[in-house]
């Protein structure tokens, strides 16, 4: 069973601290520290946000702070190591807040575009054959895992011991797969796309999964972004310029598709192939609203990961805060 239990601020002082890569705060400044996953769907949005300063040109001071683990940016807004993470993964989100951690959610960013996948040659035909399977997915307490946990629970039965996790990156799984080591894996369309020489046959996408799951026509996020409520209550003219900003950095890389894949291939070392996958798929990947249809898809997830025991715990009342996302649409 996958549960995802906070663990006390101090214990992450000393691992948060070697995270930050070596990161000085200017002197005489008070930097909004932004974290971010420097793999998955997260690594080309900061890296556009980065090099073109899209923050920095909404009058920010921006401390970028990149992190190798999907969990490390809610440990370290939870450890007060930053201020803010574009696109921490909802599950331990919710599981965070639900802990205690004063924590505001102000944007949905990252859908769950994601699939389950097996290779070519495999006897696996359904999502129903991955009983007693070893599925390779994001590592515990992504959302990713969390999602698949729970449609695999909810529409085939299998609940968490009923198949091995095994975790990885993206590139790793998809190394698993080709090496045999995994029976099945979930992988980003992104991935699928990057990786063509991969033979493998399509089980059913997230999407469509939690559409069964829900009867419903929402598309879940794995990606939510995050503020401490004390920089938020402190700086509530700053998050409104932060969402902006990040407006601008999703309508720019729309438009703009030939340069992200410039700045993927120069700042995070791509190959231009996968670097112009991931542009061509920038407006399916990245999201920057706040919208009640999509607070209430978020608060609908957390509910079905509870009842699934796939996390524990209440949300909060105020985990959700609308008002700086109301607030930046009045930026120009």
């Amino acid at each position: 069973m996958a549960t995802f239990a906070l663990v006390k601020r101090a214990s992450y002082a000393a691992t948060v601290a070697a995270m930050l890569l070596g990161a000085v705060q200017p002197a005489n400044a008070d930097p909004i520290r932004v974290g971010y996953w420097t793999s998955g769907v997260s690594l080309g949005f900061g890296a556009v946000l980065e090099a073109r300063k899209f923050l920095q040109q909404r009058g920010l001071d921006v401390q970028f702070v990149r992190f190798a683990d999907v969990n490390a940016p809610n440990r370290a807004l939870a450890a007060n190591a930053i201020d803010f993470a574009f696109a921490a993964p909802a599950a331990a989100v919710f599981s965070s807040a639900a802990e205690g951690v004063p924590l505001r959610i102000v944007l949905a960013t990252q859908p769950a575009d994601v699939e389950f996948v097996a290779p070519r040659d495999s006897p696996i035909r359904t999502l129903a054959d991955l009983r007693g399977k070893r599925v390779g997915m994001s590592p515990a307490g992504s959302s990713v895992a969390a999602i698949a946990t729970a449609v695999l629970q909810g529409n085939d039965g299998i609940r968490s011991g009923d198949f091995s996790l095994v975790p990885g990156n993206e590139a790793r799984l998809a190394q698993f797969l080709v090496q045999k080591q995994v029976d099945a894996a979930a992988l980003r369309s992104v991935t699928l796309t990057q990786i063509g020489e991969l033979k493998v046959k399509r089980l059913g996408t997230f999407g469509d999964e939690w559409k069964k799951l829900t009867k419903s026509d929402a598309t879940p996020y794995i990606g939510v972004s995050v503020v401490r409520a004390d920089y938020l209550a402190k700086h509530r003219d700053d998050v409104p310029k932060l969402i902006a900003g990040m407006r601008d950095a999703l309508q720019w890389g729309a438009d703009h598709r030939s340069d992200v894949s410039a700045i993927l291939q120069r700042s995070a070392n791509l190959p231009a192939n996968d670097a112009d996958a991931y542009a061509a798929r920038w407006s399916d990947i990245n999201r920057v609203t706040f919208e009640p249809i999509d607070i209430a898809t978020l608060k609908r997830e957390h509910q079905i990961f509870v009842d699934g025991s796939v996390i524990e715990g209440a949300l909060p009342a105020d985990l959700f805060d609308t008002s700086p996302y109301t607030a930046s649409k009045s930026i120009r």
